[in-house]
């Protein structure tokens, strides 16, 4: 009733059309979102021991955002021992399209076989990460209907981000993920991206794995909860799913194009991986899928990711993989995997734990994106090299105080789950920082980090003596009362608290909540204010090579004169376009109050967890 919600019952990502941060409209939604309500559902049927709405849930992110077998018709043409054409990542938009390579040997992948062999399909069971749910674009991508155009009902895969770590959101073309050349240029939008001597229409997806494996967090819940009320029959079978979620969720621990991890430079010196040396068993940033359209001219492409970054990282969905019978995969060494991915997420905040006790940014086996010769003494995690801001730069991807938040959350689950010590040692260091960096005002209102600034680098790894990372520090450039970073902030606390007793975590915690419920409600949740200087960004040009011209599914022109509004003509008809309008014609900077999906249910879930473990 309040507009979380499509008819169809898919979770926008917020209530309000204008919003642009990673989404570039209120009304996408994500594979986040989606992981989001079953998290929810979850704690709906602990408290109200109706578990139909967790299954719903998963029903509905499996029907709209698990592309069908219709919407990824040629996976049986991949040949796992060439996974992918290498192509480098370029530093800037205007580097791009992005020269396929063939000259550069790939690995062979190890997981393709025994994943067909446990589900008997070549189809991938994950989330594409974004959606357009309400096809504002018009590109309408209807289940095996490729680019099915504005009048096509229902939700639409769209993609944004292909160009490099300074693309941002307001440099990107959003195109669709089946591209049969309908809209765009004469080869669609491919051009774009990578550099051929000619293209076929194909389709593509991109997986977020930190979505994914909070979909499988998720209903590890759940199934620990309806087993408590004698009604783990009801959840087993979504459960079983979300063990084969997790079992392909393993693409993401493999380096980009299968190279041996560690010390991996130039792309045809660091050499093709071979079995399991491919593998960093880190959640990395993304993996990708895709192939031809065409039945009968069939080929298809799996890729990993080489960045990997610390906000990604869940040992509690490992955790569950590895060691919680009911989530174990299917797959020949899908337990195993995780078992070992479980140990190296836990050695990997140790190594990114700053002096202080922030987790700094990252890691890749691929520097630059194109295998690049690192600054000498770059300091390594198993021969990965130290990335200050893994994948982006505008802005760095590791300011933002939510990573640590919803990260250090899964550690804080995975701490209250087990005890493991490596866990616990990694929260003290952190909780102490975080505590010191948060002020509960008299009356209720509070204060927590906003943005990060980072100096240094930690110490290369030594797993038998961890350093103590002297030379790597962090400080709070600003702060902020963001309710859903605050919400993921008290969880944290909730669950070390539960487990160490911490009395001042505990009283934080509830503060946090308080503070929220009684100074920031209104008629649609929880939520506060905010002023966004970045929306002078609207018409920030768009990087399209001199030449190249195309058309939007709504006949916005797509040139070297594109701005970011002016392929987003519908922007002008959102009622709240006149705040922007004013701003760029040298008004204030606009305030506005969102109410994000994943805020609010981490709200929810906030309150959830301090009431059953605190209360």
């Amino acid at each position: 009733a309040n507009g979380y919600f499509s008819p169809e019952g898919i979770p926008y990502h917020s209530v309000e059309t204008l919003i642009v941060e990673a989404p570039d409209h209120g009304h996408e939604t994500t594979s986040e979102a989606y992981s989001y309500l079953i998290w929810l559902q979850a704690m709906y049927g602990k408290i109200s021991g109706d578990w139909t709405k967790f299954n719903g849930a998963w029903d509905t992110m499996e029907k709209f955002m698990i592309p069908t077998h219709a919407d990824q018709p040629t996976n049986s043409t991949y040949n796992a021992s060439k996974p992918a054409t290498y192509a480098p990542e370029w530093d800037l938009p205007s580097q791009y399209p992005a020269k396929l390579d063939s000259g550069v040997t790939s690995g062979s992948d190890p997981i393709a076989a025994e994943l067909k062999s446990a589900y008997g399909t070549d189809d991938i069971y994950g989330m594409h990460w974004i959606q357009d749910v309400d096809n504002v674009y018009g590109f309408g991508n209807e289940p095996g209907k490729c680019s099915a155009g504005p009048t096509a009902t229902g939700p639409s895969y769209i993609n944004t981000f292909q160009r490099g770590p300074q693309e941002s959101v307001w440099e990107t073309v959003t195109h669709p993920t089946c591209d049969n050349f309908s809209y765009g240029g004469k080869n669609g939008y491919l051009d774009l991206f990578t550099g051929d001597s000619s293209y076929a229409k194909q389709w593509k997806y991109t997986n977020a794995p930190d979505a994914d494996a909070r979909a499988v967090q998720a209903a590890y819940w759940a199934d620990l909860w309806a087993k408590e009320q004698g009604k783990g029959s009801q959840v087993s079978a979504t459960v079983g799913k979300a063990a084969k979620m997790g079992d392909y969720l393993r693409y993401a621990m493999f380096d980009k194009y299968f190279k041996k991890v560690g010390n991996c430079v130039g792309p045809t010196a660091c050499p093709a991986g071979t079995g399991k040396d491919s593998s960093h068993y880190l959640m990395s940033w993304y993996y990708a899928w895709g192939g031809a359209v065409d039945t009968s001219a069939g080929w298809s492409w799996r890729i990993g990711s080489s960045h990997a970054h610390g906000g990604y990282q869940n040992p509690l969905a490992a955790y569950a993989l590895s060691e919680y019978a009911p989530l174990k995969p299917k797959s020949a060494t899908g337990q195993t995997d995780w078992a070992t991915s479980l140990d190296r997420q836990l050695e990997f905040y140790r190594w990114l734990q700053s002096s202080e006790g922030a987790i700094a940014g990252g890691a890749t086996n691929s520097w630059q994106g194109r295998y690049a010769t690192p600054p000498a003494g770059t300091p390594t995690f198993h021969g990965m090299y130290y990335d200050e801001k893994p994948v982006y730069h505008d802005p760095a991807s590791n300011q933002w105080f939510g990573f640590q938040a919803w990260s250090m959350e899964r550690v804080a689950e995975y701490y209250q789950q087990t005890g493991d010590t490596a866990a616990k040692t990694v929260l003290d260091k952190w909780v102490s920082w975080a505590l010191s960096k948060t002020t509960i005002n008299p009356d209720g209102t509070f204060r927590i980090p906003s943005t990060l600034q980072w100096s240094g680098a930690p110490d290369t790894w030594n797993a038998a003596n961890p350093g103590a990372n002297t030379g790597l520090h962090v400080t709070v450039a600003d702060y902020t009362n963001d309710v859903g970073v605050a919400a993921a902030y008290a969880k944290t606390l909730t669950y070390y608290a539960a487990k160490s007793g911490h009395a001042e975590a505990k009283r934080v915690a509830k503060a946090l909540l308080d503070g929220m419920w009684d100074h920031h409600q209104d008629p649609l949740g929880i939520a506060v204010e905010e002023t966004r200087a970045d929306y002078n960004r609207f018409d920030d040009p768009v990087y399209v090579p001199s030449g190249w011209t195309g058309v939007m599914p709504n006949g916005d022109a797509v040139n070297n004169t594109s701005t970011f509004a002016s392929i987003r003509s519908f922007y002008q008809d959102d009622p709240a376009w006149p705040k922007i309008e004013a701003y760029l014609a040298g008004g204030a900077a606009p305030v506005f109050t969102y109410h994000r999906f994943w805020a609010q249910a981490d709200i929810a879930l906030a309150m959830g967890s301090y009431a059953e473990l605190l209360e």
